[in-house]
């Protein structure tokens, strides 16, 4: 028989008796240790060769030159992926379309240009006045003429590199573009098709605006990718960072110093750019982040749309 202050001792159970032992995973730091010894050994190489001028990297950083390459990248990369956007839209658009001319005419842009590479494009552009010495725009077969002027002074080097850039990225656009609108389930469109909706209505007020957080994050990444294919336009001639770093360089010959300028200016706005993606990205799917927050966007769009 217990007495009342025996303490009540439980049997002791096995989990309690287990002792964990974290797992050593000597390999994991051997394999660390000796990729730290490599990419110090590479540095002091670096640092220690006599024919690289570490000086003249923050010399030529913020050179006037190098600054005026650098605001025509930027241009550059924003105008032609401006053209691309529009472009691509209205292509994934045609593409989707069920009439087979708007269809093949946007499957045919798409296999061109995706076909065929992006520096034969600038090349082409650029010498178009071979063939063509002058654009002229009128009514199609007749002679009456409503503008004309000599190709080269209308397309000048760096019209060129928009019009190649940009029509190269809008195919890829295209294909973007058509897989977020083909990700917006079918059930949106027959129930704003109930509305009593037009075609065009429902693609503009319905399905384009449940596609954008699909859209954001590749086509972040080509706009980064165009910022560093805006390179590509220094064979035709255009000054932009590329361009500038190697007029100097022509000069002093210190050709290694000027790209790792050049790099350090595309490292920066590739991270901006990243930045901003990230944000844009948050931004645009915080509706999307559960599934009443998705229904309620749905919801929302459809009497937006009906209205």
């Amino acid at each position: 028989m217990s007495t009342p202050d025996a303490p009540n001792l439980a049997p002791e159970s096995n989990a309690d008796r287990i002792v964990a032992v974290p797992v050593r995973h000597y390999g994991r730091w051997l394999g660390g240790a000796a990729v730290l010894l490599l990419l110090l050994d590479l540095g002091f190489a670096v640092a220690r060769n006599k024919n690289f001028k570490f000086g003249l990297v923050p010399h030529y950083l913020f050179d006037p030159v190098i600054l005026t390459g650098l605001k025509t990248t930027l241009e550059l990369t924003v105008i032609a992926m401006a053209v691309a956007i529009g472009l691509g839209v209205i292509a994934a658009v045609f593409r989707l379309s069920p009439n087979p001319v708007l269809k093949a005419t946007s499957g045919t842009y798409i296999w061109f240009f995706r076909g065929t590479p992006v520096l034969v494009q600038l090349i082409f552009w650029f010498n178009l006045g071979i063939i063509f010495p002058r654009i002229r725009l009128g009514i199609p077969f007749t002679d009456l003429t409503l503008w004309s002027a000599p190709t080269n002074d209308a397309i000048r080097p760096l019209t060129a590199a928009i019009l190649g850039l940009g029509l190269n990225e809008g195919a890829y656009v295209a294909e973007i573009v058509r897989a977020g609108i083909i990700s917006v389930g079918k059930g949106q469109t027959d129930a704003a098709a109930a509305l009593g909706m037009r075609r065009s209505a429902v693609m503009r007020r319905v399905v384009l605006p449940q596609a954008v957080p699909v859209v954001i994050p590749p086509m972040g990444n080509e706009f980064i990718g165009m910022l560093k294919y805006s390179a590509l336009a220094s064979v035709i001639a255009v000054e932009e960072l590329l361009g500038s770093v190697e007029r100097i360089y022509s000069t002093n010959l210190r050709t290694l110093e000027l790209l790792v300028v050049a790099s350090i200016w595309y490292l920066a706005c590739t991270t901006a750019l990243t930045i901003g993606q990230h944000y844009l990205e948050r931004y645009v799917g915080r509706s999307r982040a559960t599934p009443q927050a998705t229904a309620g966007w749905r919801i929302w769009t459809l009497r937006r749309a009906a209205h």
